[in-house]
């Protein structure tokens, strides 16, 4: 994504500030900040400076034209920079516009189809501060749509991913006049700099071995190597399709699910001195330590018979849960799926005022630009997610 750089006139804004109402305040500011952004994105576009000559200028100013914006402050009424080649087009705000496009075309979709609370009518107004017209969804969907759908099946190649972490969240969606659960199969790369990536996402019938097998290929047929370690939870049909399409990758299970698993497993009262034993092997870092602290926690309760289970469970996982250890260099962010939770909580923040999408399209559509930017954040940030310096 193209980085603007350039300086605020805040003596500007600060006049704005005095001589504004207070109603008014942000929607100047606003104003005034777009204006000063495009202005400077033109600049960078012609390779010149109002009134200064270089060879390396590419076109000439033509003048603005109005448009209004839609933002939650209200419509705000913007200068947009022309160029005389007519080749400009000023994207600094379009990214974000594009997760208030998603959501507000999501929800009119549900509106016009006759699925919508009559809260949504209200939300709407609220978003875009003014009524809206069922052109106006359309056209909000046809920009959205393309967007995702390059953003979704674009090249893996330039990158290699030696981590990769991921998770199927359910939706609802309404299909057929029926209200039917789906998954979205959701993977985020970890690149060799320790840099996080959303890599993929796909929106498929039900979590299986079939479908978990057609969305790592998809990643494949887009590029993604590279691969030494996948986590995930513990589905059969994911764990399947990992050992399928990954030859010679190890596995992760994610070490809070298999811990939650375990401990569901115990006894509810006076278990405290087993769950505590537990919890304390998870938090080691060698694999050699915390397989001995292991056995001889198996050792002392697995012939007690409210034990067994539970012993049993954290003997048979306990292997996989551990190759963060080694596959993975130790890093402990790479023992979970948390980022994926978090990512996941997000996601439902956002669907959680939809409820039911009114097809698969709106679903695709909402959750793509939510990623996207989330994605955008990530890459644009030059914080690491995992110091690969060692």
């Amino acid at each position: 994504m193209t980085q603007v750089h350039f300086t605020l006139n805040v003596e500007e804004v600060q006049s704005i500030i005095e001589h504004s109402v207070k109603d008014d305040v942000s929607k100047n500011i606003l104003t005034t900040i777009f204006n000063q952004l495009m202005e400077e994105q033109r600049s960078e576009y012609i390779q010149a400076q109002e009134y200064e000559r270089t060879d390396s200028r590419i076109s000439q100013r033509n003048g603005y034209y109005e448009r209004d914006y839609t933002t939650r402050v209200g419509t705000l009424e913007l200068r947009v920079p022309r160029t005389r080649d007519g080749g400009f087009s000023p994207s600094v705000f379009e990214r974000y516009q594009r997760n208030e496009k998603a959501l507000l075309a999501s929800m009119l979709e549900m509106y016009v189809s006759g699925v919508s609370t009559r809260k949504v009518s209200k939300i709407v107004e609220e978003l875009c501060g003014k009524s809206v017209s069922k052109s106006f969804v359309s056209s909000l969907t046809e920009q959205l749509d393309p967007m995702v759908q390059e953003w979704q099946n674009r090249s893996l190649t330039t990158t290699e991913y030696p981590y990769v972490l991921t998770d199927v969240l359910y939706i609802k969606v309404r299909e057929n006049r029926r209200v039917i659960s789906k998954s979205c199969h959701i993977a985020i790369g970890i690149t060799e700099d320790g840099y996080r990536e959303i890599i993929g996402f796909m929106i498929q019938g039900e979590e299986s071995e079939d479908t978990w097998s057609t969305f790592f290929e998809s990643l494949k047929e887009r590029g993604l190597t590279g691969v030494k370690l996948v986590v995930s939870d513990a589905h059969k049909g994911l764990v399947a399709a990992v050992r399928q399409s990954f030859t010679y990758v190890s596995w992760q299970r994610c070490q809070v699910h298999f811990l939650r698993n375990i401990l569901s497993k115990a006894p509810k009262k006076n278990a405290k001195k087993f769950r505590e034993a537990v919890k304390a092997i998870f938090k080691l870092t060698d694999i050699d330590f915390a397989r001995t602290m292991k056995n001889a926690l198996v050792d002392e309760y697995i012939d007690q018979t409210k034990y067994t289970e539970a012993c049993e469970t954290l003997d048979a996982g306990f292997e996989d849960a551990f190759q963060y250890t080694e596959a993975g260099q130790g890093y402990n962010r790479l023992k979970s799926t948390n980022l994926l939770e978090r990512l996941n909580s997000e996601i439902r923040r956002r669907e959680k005022v939809i409820g039911i999408f009114p097809n698969q399209a709106s679903a695709n559509r909402l959750i793509g630009a939510i990623l996207m930017d989330q994605h955008d954040e990530w890459v644009g940030s030059n914080r690491k997610y995992l110091a690969m310096d060692r």
